[in-house]
């Protein structure tokens, strides 16, 4: 919430000063007058100490999917526009969205839309829920719109809980794994360091490299900790200050030999199902595929679809410029040119996601099936020849002792 000063006369007749956090101006004014308070001038504290710092989005995807299933219940249930907003803006758990809707319940106290209240807040609300919100508003049948919003999201969010689910596992064991080299290089290995320099002799390969690179580690092991980070931190701002950088980047995902099927499917799914969610709203297709561009969020598919885009307004069919892109499976753009020649295109649409949902799901599993023993046997190699560089020259001293 943002903070206000305030300058006035208390019940007293004195003039009174001061500072208080509220959800909105009005609210503010609200609360002092309750104080008995004459208000002649109050505003917004500007100062970055006084602004809430958002770290990552502002609503966690599951406490949209939660207000959006409840939204469409309370409407469907009879309850007015205003009153559902009140409603979940009190019991919503995300602090970001009830204020937000807060705000949305003042605005449509004073006569605004609700799209157009939403339209204030887009840290919140998406583009995509805006148009469809207004869709409903203009056809009518706001109630229909939010439930098919609320299964949207819902699906949206399977998906990429599927996703993160797939790509857990390697990274949680890749830690692991990094953690015990670190463990073994600094702790381990250096104890067994001492007792081969008294020794004396010639070590293995495997054995020098070893303890080298433990040696590395001891002397600037806080390199290890800092080039990661300042690496991730340098491509992040070369990737934002280079367009065509992006590009490539998301191409490369796409193409990665186990995880690229996996994030092409993603993607599909995530196009196909809103592009078909927009069009059954009865959203014009040139401005669907706008707010599909904004949401897809890859480089690649979202060139794709501005070329669709120009050739639509050539009078061109939606699916010629798919064809050429090697993204696109021939069975998503097969599918396409059918739902253009029949009329049914959001049909089609429909179902191709629902294949590659479907598709989703067994890429996932079956990911999960083939990584697990793959990063155990990684993890095996890899402590295995640090164990082994420290072994096999004791067996030599063993040798020589016998």
């Amino acid at each position: 919430m943002p903070y206000y000063t305030y300058q006035g006369r208390n019940p007293l007749g004195k003039m009174q000063k001061g500072r208080m956090r509220a959800g909105s101006r009005k609210e503010a004014v609200t609360l002092l007058k309750e104080k008995g308070m004459i208000i002649s001038e109050i505003k917004e504290l500007d100062n970055i100490l006084f602004k809430d710092i958002q770290i990552g989005q502002p609503v966690k995807p599951k406490d949209f999917v939660i207000f959006l299933r409840q939204f469409s219940t309370l409407i469907k249930a009879g309850i007015s526009l205003l009153e559902s907003t009140r409603i979940l803006a009190q019991q919503s758990s995300s602090r970001a969205l009830s204020e937000s809707l807060s705000d949305i319940s003042e605005q449509l106290e004073s006569g605004h839309a609700f799209s157009e209240a939403a339209a204030s807040h887009p840290k919140v609300f998406s583009n995509l829920f805006i148009n469809m919100i207004r869709a409903g508003e203009v056809g009518g049948n706001l109630e229909e719109i939010l439930e098919r919003m609320a299964v949207y999201h819902e699906k949206q969010y399977d998906t990429r809980q599927k996703i993160i689910s797939a790509l857990t596992y390697p990274l949680v064991v890749g830690v692991i794994a990094l953690g015990i080299v670190l463990f073994l290089l600094t702790f381990v290995v250096p104890r067994f360091a001492t007792m081969f320099n008294t020794l004396g002799g010639e070590l293995p390969l495997i054995t020098q490299l070893t303890l080298e690179m433990s040696h590395f580690f001891q002397q600037y092991w806080y390199l290890a900790v800092l080039s990661p980070v300042c690496i991730v931190l340098l491509f992040k701002g070369l990737l934002r200050r280079y367009s065509k950088l992006n590009y490539w980047m998301d191409h490369l995902k796409l193409k990665l030999p186990i995880f690229g099927p996996l994030l092409q499917k993603a993607a599909l799914v995530r196009m196909m199902s809103t592009l078909s969610s927009l069009m059954n709203s009865s959203i014009p297709i040139l401005h669907s595929l706008q707010v599909t561009q904004r949401v897809v969020e890859n480089k690649v598919i979202e060139q794709a679809i501005e070329n669709s885009y120009k050739s639509l307004e050539k009078g061109n069919r939606l699916s010629d410029p798919l064809q050429q892109s090697p993204i696109f499976p021939p069975l998503v753009t097969q599918m396409m040119a059918v739902g253009e020649d029949t009329g049914s295109l959001d049909y089609m649409l429909l179902k191709v996601a629902e294949f590659y949902e479907s598709e989703l799901e067994y890429t996932t599993d079956r990911m999960k099936t083939l990584i697990e023993p793959l990063m155990i046997v990684m993890l095996a190699l890899v402590v295995g020849g640090i164990v082994a560089a420290i072994a096999i020259p004791m067996f030599s001293v063993f040798d020589a002792i016998n």
